[in-house]
């Protein structure tokens, strides 16, 4: 699946020789990933096509000439393509030559030098484990270690993922963003410039039912039920009365078993809330509480006479989707390290007079859409059991898995650095074909 690279921002440098040069700043996901000149970027492509072949995505030329302002907009966009193409393929993310190259443009970004230090990871009981890691240490490895200490078994890790985690006042917290397996969480943590951020420990996965994977193992199960709980707590799960008192009951009585197999009937159990935002139905400007989760996208919607209605739109509703950051270019004397503002997720969904757009406005755009994307990937893993005789690739968690399945929904996701014109897609029926590529 495609990652959210862009480059929206680029500026022009002296070199200690008098020369100039172009710095391209990198963001992932929102956040500043890093700053490189295309020159080193050339570098890593030759590096990764001695190893991959030509199976790599075009990489934007070089210029022997001076570029004009049209030429250096459109490197910038063949930059971010580039990017975006290359994390596509599994086996490339996996590579030492990705890998260490990535690892090294966060650090030089962000003047921190390879060291050890230690790095406390919070879990949704509000306890903490403090591990010691490198500074150089991926997400990947840092999860390795804290699933160690914990005793989680090493075959459920992808269940499980790293987040930056706010915690705000009146003991809610807000989840900034999920921490790829390249990312250097120590790095992350300290560029994001976000107030009261916290490495945290949750599980990844959208799909409420696969908790019954995870019962064999201790730790798993500890680590679901303290999330339950925590969902439970801050009332982004909706338990009934009833459902209530039975879920305190068990939680007095600590029988995690019983209490998530109950949790499984709450409604919005497992989902993701996202903070209060605005979107633009039934007009501009009204206030939303989005969860997400269970294949479905469900927004309460606070209406200009201050009354509610709650639309679920189905994922087997929903086309395609993309970001655009609305905003003009960042200022660029100041930090420049988050996208998080004037970030809208728009998509497009089915409905008895067609298909049409549902627009939100967050900060948690780019989060949003790793949301969705899982879904339709948990979707399709689900499908591929079922339909054995079909083939598809699903890459999960960096790993490549093929599967054989027949798809059957139009899915895609992109980031557009500015506001642009929308494209309506000419479609026959409701359900049309999946790429995954296009994810």
């Amino acid at each position: 699946m495609k990652m959210h690279f862009c480059i929206p921002v680029s500026q022009q440098q002296l070199d200690p020789l008098g020369g100039r040069y172009v710095l391209y700043s990198v963001y992932l996901d929102g956040y500043l990933f890093c700053r490189v000149r295309y020159s080193r970027l050339h570098r890593w492509n030759e590096q990764l096509r001695r190893v991959f072949g030509n199976c790599l995505p075009p990489f934007p030329p070089k210029y022997y000439l001076a570029m004009t302002t049209s030429m250096a907009d459109e490197r910038r966009g063949q930059l971010e393509q580039y990017l975006q193409n290359v994390t596509m393929d599994p086996d490339m993310l996996r590579s030492d030559v990705f890998i260490d190259f990535l690892r090294l443009v966060q650090l030089d970004t962000f003047n921190i030098t390879t060291k050890t230090a230690s790095l406390d990871i919070f879990l949704p009981d509000g306890r903490n484990i403090p591990v010691e890691i490198l500074t150089s240490d991926t997400a990947e490895r840092v999860l390795e270690v804290v699933s160690h200490r914990m005793g989680l078994c090493q075959e459920l890790l992808g269940y499980f993922g790293l987040f930056l985690i706010r915690f705000c006042k009146e003991g809610k917290l807000s989840v900034v963003k999920k921490l790829v397996d390249f990312e250097l969480p120590y790095v992350s943590l300290r560029s994001a410039e976000v107030e009261n951020c916290k490495v945290g420990l949750r599980k990844w996965y959208m799909d409420p039912s696969l908790d019954s994977v995870l019962m064999d193992c201790l730790a798993a199960v500890d680590l679901i039920y303290m999330q339950a709980v925590q969902d439970f707590e801050k009332e982004w799960a909706k338990p009934t009365q009833t459902q209530r008192q039975k879920l305190e009951a068990l939680q007095k009585e600590h029988n995690q078993t019983k209490f998530l197999e109950l949790s499984q009937e709450v409604r919005h159990y497992g989902y993701l809330q996202l903070d209060p935002c605005t979107c633009d139905y039934p007009e501009p400007g009204c206030g939303a509480i989005l969860s997400v989760g269970n294949n479905e996208i469900s927004c309460c919607i606070t209406l200009p006479d201050n009354q509610t209605q709650e639309i679920i739109f189905q994922m087997n509703r929903v086309k395609c989707w993309q970001v655009t950051f609305l905003g003009t270019l960042l200022d660029m004397d100041g930090p420049q390290r988050t996208l998080n503002q004037n970030l809208e997720l728009r998509f497009q969904f089915s409905e008895e007079s067609g298909w049409q757009w549902f627009v939100i406005y967050t900060k948690q755009a780019f989060l949003l859409s790793s949301c969705l994307k899982k879904m339709i990937s948990e979707k399709m893993l689900k499908l591929a059991a079922e339909n054995p005789e079909m083939q598809i690739e699903v890459p999960e968690q960096g790993k490549s898995k093929k599967y054989h399945i027949q798809q059957s929904q139009k899915d895609s996701s992109r980031f557009l650095p500015r506001k642009s014109r929308i494209e309506m897609a000419k479609v026959d029926c409701v359900l049309g074909t999946i790429k995954e590529e296009d994810l």
